[in-house]
């Protein structure tokens, strides 16, 4: 029996403590975002959600895909991080919600896309959290797994090496992929950018 409590804690704490200076910390990955969004072929109306928004620096170049009549949300499990997404003005591009992708409270097969940033490493149990995302799409929608630096770059920037276990990797995270319900189309590891995208099978 998975504790909700204890992985949403550790979680929370991580990212209520670093909430504050996010954005100063990582001022340039600004376009990085617009071209993942771009990547991920919305229409105008389209449905998506920004899973793990963070201080919600997606939801803007998400809005300018979707334009005014599509639906943006952007769902975080840390108030800091939401509190933060307000201050800078983001939540005029969507609706923010204080939720786990685990208990998302959407209908099912109620959204077009699903974008998360730097969502993977933060999952407590990525297969069945990823099935969650499953339930919230639409077949043939799409999920796109983002960071704004590689994996080989950003373990370079936490002082780490790369190990054969990393769930970016992509022979870990195809499979992992296709036992939730997801047959990935595109995978991009780069220096300058991480991107995975899946499509949702039917």
């Amino acid at each position: 029996m998975r504790n909700m409590s204890d992985d949403h804690t550790r979680v929370q704490e991580f990212f209520t403590a670093r909430a504050a200076d996010w954005d100063r910390r990582f001022p340039d990955d600004g376009p990085a975002y617009a071209a993942a969004v771009a990547d991920l072929g919305l229409r105008e109306g389209d449905r998506v959600l920004d899973a793990g928004c963070g201080t919600g620096r997606a939801l803007t170049p998400l809005r300018a895909a979707v334009g005014p009549s599509g639906v943006v949300l952007g769902v975080d499990l840390t108030p800091a991080m939401l509190q933060a997404a307000v201050r800078a003005g983001r939540d005029r591009d969507g609706q923010l919600l204080l939720a786990d992708v685990a208990g998302l409270p959407l209908r099912s097969e109620s959204l077009d896309a699903v974008f998360g940033a730097g969502l993977i490493a933060h999952l407590p149990h990525p297969a069945e959290d990823l099935r969650h995302l499953t339930r919230v799409v639409r077949p043939g929608g799409v999920l796109a797994l983002f960071h704004p630096i590689g994996r080989a770059a950003l373990a370079a920037r936490q002082g780490r090496q790369i190990t054969p276990d990393d769930l970016r990797a992509e022979h870990n995270l195809r499979p992992l992929l296709a036992g939730s319900g997801w047959r990935m189309t595109s995978y991009v590891d780069e220096d300058d950018r991480f991107l995975a995208v899946a499509v949702r099978e039917g």
